[in-house]
C-alpha cells in the first residue's frame, strides 16, 4: 500500500471535484468519474473489479485495520478531517470512507439480455431499489429512457446498493433505439392488461416501467408484445413502481426456476 496523503485544505482540488459531484447528481457525465460512499458500496465496486482511481478516509477511519486493507484497492489514498469529509458526503451521517471510481457512459444496448426498461422515472429512490431487484431477480440490464432519473447519481447509488456494479446500464435513449432489443417488452399496469399470475410471459424479457404519475409512453406501449396488472384485492389505486417491478422480475424468476 503506497503511503496516503493526508489534505487539510477545503480548496483542494480532489475535494474541489467531489464536491461538484454531489452537488449535481448529472456532473458524473461530464467529469467521468463518481463518488461512491460506505464499506458496502466501495466492497461491491471491488467485487465486481470497478477499481477506484482514489480512496478517500477520515482520520479515524484511517485508523481502522479492514478500511485501510480496503482502501488499497484504490490508486491513491487520501485521509482528510472529519469536517473536510462531511463536506464531500451525500448522508446525514457521513460514512467514514469513500471511492472515485471512474465512469463511462454505456452506448450500446444488448439486444438479447434479460431487460427492465425505465419509461421517465423520476425518483432517485424507486431508480435505485428497481436496480437492486433487478440485479438480484436476474435481469442483467437496464435501459433508461430520456427523462430519467440519472443512473449514477448519489442518490440512486445509495438505493441500488451495489447493484450499478452487476449491471448493464444504458441512460438517455429514446424509445425508437429499443427497436435494437431482441427480446419481447412487456409492460406493467395499474387496471389494464393480463393478471400477472395468469400471462403467458416470454422468457427472456424486458420489463417496462413508466413514469410514476403518467404511465408508459404511449408510443413505447404499443412496441409492448404483452401487458400485464398486478392484481390489488386491497383496492388501492396503485402500487410503487419500484414494488411492482421487484413483483414482476420475481415472476420471471420463479417461472424460470420451475421450468428447470
Amino acid at each position: 500500500m503506497s503511503e496516503p496523503a493526508f489534505i487539510t485544505s477545503h480548496d483542494n482540488p480532489l475535494l474541489v471535484r467531489l464536491r461538484k459531484l454531489v452537488r449535481d447528481g448529472a456532473a458524473y457525465r461530464k467529469a467521468g468519474e463518481v463518488w461512491i460512499e460506505g464499506d458496502h458500496l466501495c466492497r461491491a465496486a471491488v467485487a465486481r473489479r470497478r477499481m477506484p482511481t482514489h480512496a478517500v478516509l477520515t482520520e479515524a477511519a484511517w485508523k481502522d485495520a479492514a478500511l485501510r486493507e480496503l482502501a488499497a484497492a484504490a490508486a491513491r489514498t487520501v485521509v482528510v478531517p472529519q469536517p473536510l469529509f462531511a463536506a464531500i458526503s451525500t448522508l446525514e451521517s457521513a460514512a467514514p470512507i469513500g471511492f472515485v471510481v471512474p465512469w463511462e457512459a454505456a452506448h450500446e444496448l444488448r439486444p438479447g439480455a434479460p431487460s427492465v426498461v425505465l419509461d421517465r422515472l423520476q425518483d432517485a429512490g424507486n431508480v435505485g431499489s428497481i436496480l437492486r431487484s433487478a440485479a438480484a431477480l436476474g435481469a442483467t440490464q437496464v435501459l433508461a429512457l430520456k427523462g430519467t432519473a440519472a443512473l449514477w447519481s448519489p442518490k440512486v447509488l445509495r438505493a441500488g446498493m451495489g447493484a450499478h456494479f452487476a449491471l448493464h446500464l444504458v441512460e438517455g435513449l429514446s424509445v425508437a433505439e429499443l427497436a435494437a432489443l431482441r427480446v419481447p417488452l412487456v409492460a406493467t399496469g395499474s387496471h389494464a392488461g393480463t393478471p400477472l399470475h395468469q400471462a403467458r410471459l416470454p422468457e427472456p424479457c424486458s420489463w417496462v416501467v413508466g413514469h410514476e404519475g403518467q404511465g408508459i409512453d404511449a408510443d413505447l406501449r404499443e412496441r409492448c408484445a404483452l401487458e400485464v396488472r398486478i392484481p390489488q384485492p386491497g383496492g388501492e389505486e396503485s402500487l410503487n413502481a419500484a414494488a411492482a417491478a421487484a413483483i414482476c422480475l420475481y415472476e420471471s424468476l420463479r417461472r424460470r426456476v420451475e421450468r428447470q
